[in-house]
């Protein structure tokens, strides 16, 4: 909800509203990942394991460093929450606001996932994906968003006043305690902001609201992504189906997800080693 303003606009209103805008985080130094190198290893990549996720209910996966995998969409549009981990230190997990900020609001082919504080390196680098076609409509929404954080069973009960524990937060909290064998309190600790797969998000032009509407996923379409370093994963379902009308409740048709992993030929990787963490001393020392 936006306020109705309460102040006068001063007289240089315009001239301080026409103030240029500049990128917070310009990427032209960034590392760039050897796309051209993980296009020919895709080509003859060979699948190893498949996972899949029912609805309403969420899995973890495991993935080595110099690897892919896929979230494939597999009998009905479905949108997917994704948690990753380094496999050997939960602390160090995926930073959806870092990665907002230096890729922008939705992700595709050639964007980075990067990990928490102190650690921050790529964990993931996305290789595919058959949505990249959708680009931005008319309403200003993309696929694949790192706005959203989690259906969530606290904002649920905030405003339904109902609990509802098939929620992605509550989704993730299970599947990596049974993973791990943490108790579902300190599981907890460990889910994070997401990368919502497949959901079609974007922002209101009058109230700039987080608005979700129908995903355009269908039967056969994936995002693929290759290992920077050895993953953990953690895929919910979520409960909104297609977050076409609403979530976290049990209204909305749901499908299943896979989660397919695939082996690399060392052969074309034998020059790569996986990211390294920031060299950032963290002396904090002005």
């Amino acid at each position: 909800m936006k306020r109705t303003p309460e102040n006068k606009a001063p007289a240089d209103a315009d001239a301080r509203k026409d103030a240029k805008p500049v990128i917070c985080y310009p990427v032209d130094t960034l590392p760039m990942p050897d796309m051209a190198l993980y296009s020919v290893a895709r080509n003859k990549m060979k699948l190893a394991e498949e996972v899949v996720v029912p609805p309403r209910d969420a899995a973890t996966f495991r993935v080595t460093a110099g690897n892919f995998f896929r979230i494939v969409s597999i009998k009905g549009p479905q949108v997917g929450d994704l948690n990753l981990w380094a496999a050997a230190d939960l602390s160090e997990r995926f930073y959806s606001g870092k990665t907002r900020a230096l890729h922008g609001t939705h992700l595709s082919t050639g964007d980075q996932m990067w990990s928490s504080f102190p650690h921050m390196r790529p964990m993931v680098t996305i290789t595919h994906d058959t949505l990249d076609w959708y680009g931005f409509d008319a309403f200003g929404a993309g696929v694949h968003d790192v706005i959203g954080t989690r259906c969530d069973p606290y904002t649920g009960l905030l405003l339904s006043g109902q609990e509802y524990h098939r929620c992605c937060h509550s989704n993730l909290i299970r599947a990596l305690a049974a993973e791990t064998g943490l108790p579902l309190e300190l599981a907890e600790t460990h889910v994070h902001d997401v990368l919502n797969v497949f959901m079609c998000t974007g922002f209101t032009h009058d109230t700039h609201q987080y608005f979700m509407k129908a995903s355009p996923v269908r039967p056969g379409d994936f995002l693929e992504f290759f290992a920077e370093i050895d993953l953990l994963g953690a895929l919910s379902t979520c409960p909104g189906g297609d977050c076409s009308s609403e979530h976290s409740s049990d209204t909305a048709a749901c499908f299943p997800l896979k989660v397919e992993i695939y082996q690399a030929d060392p052969g074309i990787l034998a020059d790569w080693s996986p990211s390294e963490q920031s060299a950032y001393s963290r002396s904090h020392r002005e």
